[in-house]
């Protein structure tokens, strides 16, 4: 993990289409700007964490696609 020390209003590039901001600092809580192409999608980690144990379980009812198809 790379760690990084910035002040409100300076700006960290991740490659070149991400920029992240520190917009404002107050006490523990910390505010980011993100700017990246709309391609990327961007989730807080529990959002993102969420999404993928809902796509896990959604999956898991079909056994097999085939079977539900109707045969020719």
């Amino acid at each position: 993990m790379l760690v990084l020390t910035r002040k409100t209003g300076e700006t960290i590039q991740i490659g070149e289409n991400i920029e992240l901001t520190v917009v404002s600092v107050n006490g523990e809580q910390v505010k980011l700007g993100i700017n990246a192409p709309k391609n990327v999608e961007i989730h807080r980690k529990e959002i993102y964490l969420n999404i993928q144990e809902e796509n896990a379980a959604a999956s898991k009812g079909i056994d097999n696609l085939f079977n539900i198809l109707p045969k020719k």
